[in-house]
């Protein structure tokens, strides 16, 4: 297993735990108030901490599975050649914009250190720090498909394919189960 699949692995892992921590953090919260009249302040904030990194590290693994939303219907109706200058121009755009996020990131870094939260008292880059992640993964990942677009791998029809939930997961299915049998013999 590449690096790479062991990174988007963790990834995956922390999005379930950051997930569940903050299932039970509000409906801790919300038990404790109606049944008890209390509330740990504490989980308020923790929980809203872990939508934001929840968030951007899902954003990564959407943009790695290809799991986004997209209107594809203009771009499959132009030529081939003009599908490849937009998908040049959207890979730019992409990694322009993720680089200004990183940017305004590292520009803020000195402030966010000294900048607390109310509750927990700490640094607010440590919260913030979820834009390097989302940044950085962004750009790796668009500059990997412009590899592959450059090296040929990547067809005309994969440019800007939008996936289908349902068909991602029953080719997973289908690869998990070759894998399997595979692995077998």
């Amino acid at each position: 297993m590449r690096i790479v699949d062991l990174l988007f692995r963790f990834f995956e892992f922390a999005l379930v735990v950051l997930l569940a921590a903050m299932v039970i953090m509000v409906f801790g919260n919300v038990v404790l108030r109606y049944a008890f009249n209390s509330g740990i302040t504490v989980s308020e904030e923790l929980s809203r901490f872990a939508f934001i990194w929840l968030a951007f590290i899902g954003t990564v693994v959407g943009v790695r599975d290809r799991a986004h939303l997209g209107a594809d219907f203009v771009v499959n109706a132009l030529p081939p050649a003009a599908r490849k200058v937009c998908f040049l121009l959207c890979s730019g755009l992409i990694i322009w914009s993720a680089a200004l996020i990183f940017i305004g990131t590292f520009r803020g870094h000195a402030v966010n250190m000294e900048n607390y939260s109310p509750v927990m008292g700490i640094p607010m880059e440590y919260v913030y720090a979820s834009a390097y992640v989302l940044s950085i993964g962004i750009i790796a990942l668009t500059v990997q498909r412009l590899y592959q677009f450059a090296t040929g791998k990547l067809s005309n029809a994969e440019l800007f394919a939008a996936v289908d939930p349902e068909e991602a997961m029953a080719l997973e299915t289908n690869v998990a189960g070759q894998n399997s049998s595979e692995t077998k013999r």
